[in-house]
């Protein structure tokens, strides 16, 4: 006997479970039957739309980029990642970087700029020379770079690269590579200012010591004969700090506002050098009361000026002059002034003495 049939297009609503069911077979008038021209182009609409589905998106390949301060002068290291057009999983990128930081070459994964951060490798190549200013040091190698020696052997403070050296009697002797993109004295350094009055055995107070990435470079400086004062107002920087001064011996952090130099005078004595980097608009007062409280006469100060912070509507090179107008007010003498471009834009530092003694004349 025939299997009863069903149709593909209606769903049966009893079906018998001991009989097996079959469809009904294609007729030659489906099989050759022309397609109309709106059938075509529905079915061509259809295989375009399922290849566009396969292809992989268009996008940006990579994480995104970041810009990598490189370690110990001035070249620019680009992140990983960055714009691509991920095409079937090849296309340009890569993570390729020199030992500064540079530019990514041509690699697997979305189109961008590889590298990143890298930094100087310690070993034979390297040479370490004295800079001319006291406790600073000039590592040749293949890129040349400002380094201290480092305080504390093995530890490093924000990550910095380390060079380790080997003297001629056998002894290891530890640098650290000072990033001028993330120091501002580092900056002025290489701007070529003619002194900094911060020296091995000198006393510092340091305005504005954020999370203590110039003052640990101070500290190294200052050596363990020194001591560096580190002001800081914001607690969330102070914590750093402390951390960091829990390993320095020569740092002593004051979480108060540099405003108000009489909440920490029991703590802090008299000092040779100080360095301001409150970058507020009246830097100029604070840097003159603390003066008052703590520099001894003849002393030396130290300034970064920040034009933005002063006034934004006027040039910058007007507001530097107006800040050295109102530290010539307040018994401050400055020497010299220099940029801190290309490291930090509308930024100079400003080095000079406090209550400087006149000559006296000589009788002839």
């Amino acid at each position: 006997t025939a299997l009863p049939s069903i149709s593909l297009f209606s769903k049966p609503k009893d079906l018998n479970p001991n009989l097996h069911y079959k469809t009904p077979a294609k007729t030659p008038s489906t099989l050759t039957a022309p397609l109309s021209l709106s059938a075509q182009l529905w079915t061509h609409s259809l295989s375009t739309q399922g290849l566009a589905a396969m292809r992989p998106p268009r996008g940006r390949g990579g994480g995104g980029g970041f810009r990598g301060r490189g370690d110990g002068g001035g070249f620019r290291g680009r992140g990983d990642g960055g714009r691509g057009r991920g095409r079937g999983g090849g296309g340009r990128g890569g993570d390729r970087g020199s030992s500064m930081g540079g530019r990514g070459g041509r690699g697997f994964g979305g189109r961008g700029r590889g590298g990143g951060r890298g930094g100087m490798k310690g070993g034979s190549k390297v040479m370490v020379e004295p800079h001319r200013h006291g406790g600073v040091f000039i590592a040749k190698g293949k890129e040349d770079a400002i380094v201290t020696k480092n305080l504390v052997p093995g530890e490093a403070v924000y990550n910095e690269k380390r060079i380790s050296v080997q003297n001629e009697d056998g002894t290891k002797v530890e640098y650290r590579v000072w990033n001028p993109f993330r120091s501002k004295l580092a900056a002025a350094i290489i701007g070529g200012v003619d002194e900094i009055w911060i020296k091995p055995g000198a006393r510092v107070l340091y305005l504005g010591a954020a999370s203590g990435t110039t003052v640990s470079h101070v500290s190294d400086i200052v050596g363990p004969t020194g001591v560096v004062y580190a002001v800081e107002f914001s607690h969330r920087s102070g914590r750093d700090l402390v951390n960091m001064a829990k390993k320095r011996t020569n740092v002593i952090p004051i979480i108060e506002d540099a405003r108000h130099p009489s909440k920490y005078r029991m703590l802090v004595g008299m000092v040779d050098v100080i360095f301001s980097d409150v970058a507020q608009p009246d830097q100029a007062r604070i840097l003159a009361l603390n003066a008052s409280y703590f520099l001894k006469a003849g002393g030396h100060f130290v300034i970064s000026i920040k034009a933005n912070c002063i006034d934004s509507t006027q040039p910058a090179e007007a507001v530097f002059q107006s800040e050295v107008n109102k530290l010539k007010q307040d018994q401050f003498k400055p020497f010299e002034q220099v940029t801190l471009e290309p490291y930090e834009r509308d930024h100079a530092c400003v080095v000079g003495g406090y209550r400087v003694p006149k000559k006296s004349k000589i009788a002839a």
